[in-house]
């Protein structure tokens, strides 16, 4: 099911609840990268077992320039992110920080009057991976045109963002979880996977880098346009230092999609049955 809550609102897919594994199995993506590198796989283990088990709705697409730049038109939103040359309207938006993230989140939450929020890690790779087990959500090879990254083959292969929906959605409805553009998610980062919580909530005070209630380390999900392949996996995490260069002044791989938490209805249906996108979904 589909909705939105507003006109030039993101559209929602109403995610179905489920258990799954979160992290890497030994041996994924080592024929991908440099023995050098193949340290950086540690940090999505160990795999430990999640359960998604309460409503929640996610963006169909990550942001949008179009979305964004309502928000600023409306006064909600304060910074006007370069779109590096690739077209704005339907394309991710990108040049985002964590920050600005959270103030578009605000906006929309008072514009709808729902809450709105950016995904755990868990819930984004419980939503990427769409009941898939392999590295990507149609397989283990990084195959053709399938993503927006280096060496994804296709039109875009490494050049820029594509618009939002140009491949096919996984499983659960979602599209561009992979490649296009780097996914801000809440948590603060972790070394691995090590106590994470079982029930889909993010880490927050138990990082090592929470320090007198904020956190310095943030995580992306996903890879971007300019990721190899072997960045472009369910798996992947990527650590952001918000001390560093890149940490407050976002950059030209980096967006985000929305969470919309959900109340269970006394139907138990959360959108349209058609399939059709709703307005005004009212949940």
């Amino acid at each position: 099911d589909e909705f939105r809550d507003c006109p030039g609102c993101p559209t929602l897919v109403v995610l179905p609840r489920g258990r799954f594994l979160m992290g890497s199995p030994e041996g994924e993506a080592v024929d991908e990268l440099s023995e050098n590198w193949h340290h950086l796989l540690q940090f999505e283990k160990p795999q430990v077992e999640v359960n998604i088990g309460y409503p929640l709705a996610m963006g169909k697409y990550e942001v949008t320039f179009a979305e964004w730049d309502r928000c600023v038109e409306a006064g909600g939103c304060s910074h006007d992110p370069d779109d590096e040359g690739f077209g704005r309207g339907d394309r991710p938006v990108l040049n985002v920080n964590r920050l600005q993230a959270e103030e578009y989140l605000r906006w929309l939450s008072k514009e709808t009057g729902h809450h709105y929020r950016l995904p755990s890690e868990a819930e984004w790779e419980y939503a990427a991976r769409a009941g898939t087990t392999t590295a990507r959500h149609w397989g283990d090879e990084i195959g053709e045109g399938m993503a927006a990254c280096v060496g994804c083959g296709g039109r875009w292969n490494g050049r820029s963002t594509a618009p939002v929906g140009s491949f096919p959605a996984n499983d659960f409805g979602l599209h561009d979880m992979l490649g296009n553009a780097y996914e801000w998610v809440s948590d603060c980062y972790t070394r691995g996977h090590d106590g994470s919580p079982s029930d889909g909530s993010p880490r927050l005070e138990e990082s090592p880098f929470w320090e007198d209630g904020t956190c310095t380390v943030h995580v992306r999900r996903g890879g971007s346009w300019a990721s190899p392949a072997w960045e472009v996996r369910a798996a992947r995490r990527k650590a952001i230092n918000t001390r560093g260069p890149w940490g407050f002044a976002g950059d030209r791989y980096a967006g985000f999609r929305v969470v919309r938490e959900l109340k269970p209805s006394g139907s138990g249906v959360y959108g349209s049955q058609s399939g059709s996108v709703r307005e005004g979904g009212g949940l």
